[in-house]
Parts: structure tokens; C-alpha cells; sequence
């Protein structure tokens, strides 16, 4: 039961397999959860590693925008581990830039996903964690572009060190309402679906590191989030700077901070350094 165990969301291909790939080689010293919403995809994925001799890794099937996939992997982790080590939340969406669905229905579907989804997966699986654990959610750098594109007052808000996760939900809910009926811009939104959606993982992050620390300052817990970079996957394309094996590099760097590290805790952190929010 006191096997650590790590949580990879989204993990089947692009930076999520090569951050499960990227714990195995940093000699991460227990097993890891390899999730995906395809059964099929995700145990290929794993018989890949495998191959490479890369054996500690197993695949449990998590679909994040199904608030009852999370509480069954929430069971599996508590009957064979009894807790969680490391979570990365990894899984999230983006349409093309050439995509032909309404705005409106992109800021739904990506809210849902790397939103909701994430804050659904932290809901089940942050009371599991033992002491020491890590935390990284992957946002992006297109956070900090959308929030200098927000109006002064919802930058006002996004900053607010005591904003809580409520506000924090009714904001996102606010965006996809204004994307819908299209006025989104007037009410002070940057034009960017994906872009507000990780400045609501950003900001999630900075609220759940705050409440670890009120509520477990002796656990030694730190949670983060992180921008892998641009990176050359399904999402973004051939065209990106970083294979997916330098995308996880920070990922994997917040996951395996040492023991005793103080910090960072609630930032956003990409090329390993701590940005300015």
C-alpha cells in the first residue's frame, strides 16, 4: 500500500507520453499511471514503453470531462496504493486555427475539457496526496498572452491573490456565455478560446497551491503549473520548436522536485524558471 504511484492525464500520445516516458528515465521510483480516454490507444501506448524496457507503467482509463471516470480511478488509486505521489494533469484540447465551429461552441468544448476536466480530476484525486507529493497542471504560455489581452478589470481579478475557486468558476462560466451570444470582446474576453481556459488552469493552480498551504503547510506538497512550450504534437502542429520529449522537460522537473524543496508552489513555470503573473 505504501508504493508511491504517479497520475499522467492524457498521457497516450504527444506530451503526455513523453512526460510518462521522461518520469520512467528520470528513475522515478515507483509505478505510473498512464490515463487516456481510449482503452486501445492507452494500452498501446503502454506496450510501447514496455518495449523500450520501460516497465513500471500501467494504463487506467480516465475520460476528465466524466466526472464518475475520475472517481473510479480515485478508487483504484485508494485500493492499490492508498494514496497518490504525483499527479500531472496533463490532457487538454485546442482547436485549429482553421476550424469551422462557431466560437461559441470552441469555448464550450475547450472549457469543458481543460477546465472543468481539470478541476474535476483535482477534485477527486488532491485529497489522495501523501506528503511530498507533486502536482503540475499543464497550461501555457498563451495564458499570460490571453490575460495582457483581458480588460483591466478582469486582470484586476485573474491577479487577486484571495480570489477563490468560486469566483474563479463563475468567471470561466462567463466567458463561454459571452463566446456564445458573441460579445465576448465587448465584456473585456480575449478572442481566444484555448487562451482563457489556461488562464483558468493558471489561476486554479495558484488557488489549490494556496489552500495546501493553509491546510497541509507541514506536508511538504507543492503544486505548480507549466507551460511546456510550443511543441510539435497533434495540437500545434509540425511547425512547432520543441519535440515532445523538451516539452515535458519542465513537466517532469516539477513532478520530481526533492523532498524538502520549498519551492516554487503556485506559479507558473516554464523552461523550469518561475514566471511574472
Amino acid at each position: 500500500m505504501s508504493k508511491k504511484v504517479a497520475v499522467v492525464t492524457g498521457a497516450n500520445k504527444g506530451i503526455g507520453f513523453s512526460i510518462v516516458q521522461g518520469l520512467c528515465k528520470a528513475g522515478y521510483a515507483g509505478d505510473i499511471i498512464l490515463t487516456a480516454r481510449n482503452e486501445k490507444l492507452g494500452q498501446e501506448a503502454v506496450g510501447k514503453l514496455k518495449s523500450e524496457g520501460l516497465n513500471n507503467v500501467l494504463f487506467h482509463r480516465l475520460d476528465i470531462c466524466d466526472q464518475t471516470s475520475s472517481e473510479e480511478l480515485r478508487k483504484f488509486l485508494e485500493k492499490n496504493y492508498g494514496g497518490l505521489d504525483v499527479l500531472i494533469n496533463n490532457a487538454g484540447i485546442a482547436f485549429k486555427a482553421a476550424a469551422t465551429e462557431p466560437f461559441g461552441e470552441q469555448a464550450e468544448v475547450t472549457m469543458r475539457t481543460n477546465f472543468w476536466g481539470t478541476l474535476w480530476v483535482s477534485k477527486a484525486l488532491l485529497p489522495l496526496l501523501r506528503p511530498n507529493a507533486r502536482v503540475v497542471n499543464v497550461s501555457s504560455f498563451v495564458s499570460k498572452r490571453s490575460l495582457d489581452k483581458c480588460s483591466p478589470e478582469l486582470q484586476a481579478k485573474f491577479r487577486n491573490p484571495a480570489i477563490s475557486e468560486e469566483e474563479l468558476c463563475g468567471l470561466m462560466g462567463e466567458f463561454v456565455v459571452a463566446a456564445q451570444k458573441g460579445d465576448h470582446e465587448a465584456k473585456g474576453w480575449p478572442n481566444s478560446a484555448y487562451g482563457t481556459t489556461k488562464i483558468g488552469v493558471t489561476v486554479l493552480s495558484r488557488i489549490q497551491a494556496a489552500v495546501l498551504t493553509q491546510t497541509r503547510a507541514a506536508d511538504g506538497i507543492l503544486l505548480n503549473a507549466c507551460c511546456p512550450g510550443w511543441v510539435r504534437t497533434d495540437m500545434a502542429g509540425p511547425k512547432a520548436t520543441k519535440s515532445p520529449e523538451e516539452g515535458a522537460e519542465t513537466p517532469v522537473y516539477l513532478a520530481m522536485l526533492p523532498t524538502g524543496a520549498p519551492a516554487p508552489h503556485g506559479q507558473l513555470v516554464w523552461d523550469k524558471a518561475v514566471q511574472e503573473w
